[in-house]
């Protein structure tokens, strides 16, 4: 008993050393993991990622340069708004023939050369800008490309890293899902289409002050502006398709001499559909999958 009681607290302190050591190696392998996870999310590719493009963009936390104004306060007068009001059968009429319209729009990757009118290209970056934005800080840029030395370094630039994304990437689920639709990393209509727009957010504005004004929700507020400016396409008989330039933003912006407060959003390569164009047989959800009502 008298040995038992002498050698008691030595083997306590072992047991408690030994405890010690198993919740250290514990934490360090959940910091591994979670290192590990963490290392996965920085290397995935998603677009949302891409469009940070946080190239040469100013340091967070220089007050001198970061300084981050309302918008000013200006005496705004406000007028009488009387749009028109159409009858419930013009309303029904009206909003049948939108909808018919715009469900004819498809995503179309064979653009033919044909030229197109500047005009209706104005014209439809005009309706675009009638978005509504966050405070009416209207935080667009749409730059139309239509000469053919800048198209070709565009095709270039994307087609680059479009390999890079298909063969290592984008993944096997990525790309089984890209099956249907026949796509690949070659994009010639960057070439055909008579004008390509590329859609850039203005994260904040520059004040010519060189002080920075705050654009709230700039990127809902454009994702809006681009809705318009596809139904806008569509109405003109124009086609195009949706692309998101994957890791090329940065590159774009230099190239097209965009400011540093400039991020790449979309591209619209538009024009008309080639002879020999087809799309996907793809079907539409029916209105009880699309709504909800109370």
């Amino acid at each position: 008993m008298a040995v038992f009681s002498f050698l008691s607290p030595f083997y306590v302190a072992i047991i408690c050393l030994l405890i010690v050591i198993i919740l250290q190696s514990k934490k360090k392998g959940k910091g591994g993991e979670k290192s590990e996870i963490e290392s996965k999310a920085e290397s995935r590719p998603w677009v949302d990622e891409d469009l940070q493009d946080s190239t040469d963009l100013v340091v967070e936390g220089d007050e001198e340069k970061d300084e981050r104004i309302g918008i000013e306060e200006e005496n705004i007068l406000h007028i009488p708004f009387s749009p028109p009001r159409y009858s419930e059968q013009e309303m029904v009429k009206r909003s049948k023939e939108f909808y018919e319209l715009l469900n004819q729009r498809r995503s179309v990757r064979f653009i033919s050369d044909d030229p197109v009118p500047k005009e209706v290209i104005d014209n439809i970056i005009r309706a675009a800008g009638t978005s509504p934005s966050g405070a009416h800080t209207e935080p667009w840029t749409f730059v139309v490309v239509q000469d053919p030395e800048h198209k070709h370094k565009i095709r270039e630039i994307i087609e680059e890293e479009e390999e890079i994304n298909y063969r290592k990437r984008m993944g096997d689920k990525w790309l089984n899902d890209l099956k249907p639709l026949r796509t690949n990393w070659v994009k010639e209509y960057l070439d055909t289409a008579p004008f390509l727009i590329l859609i850039f957010k203005q994260v904040y504005g520059i004040l010519s002050s060189n002080r920075k004004k705050t654009h709230y929700y700039n990127e809902i507020s454009v994702s809006i502006a681009c809705g318009i400016l596809l139904a806008a396409i569509q109405n003109a008989g124009l086609v195009t398709v949706t692309t998101t330039p994957l890791n090329c933003g940065p590159r774009l912006r230099l190239l097209l001499e965009r400011p540093v407060n400039e991020k790449l959003l979309m591209l619209l390569p538009v024009g008309y559909p080639s002879k020999d164009a087809t799309v996907p047989d793809l079907k539409r959800k029916p209105l009880e999958d699309l709504m909800v009502v109370f």
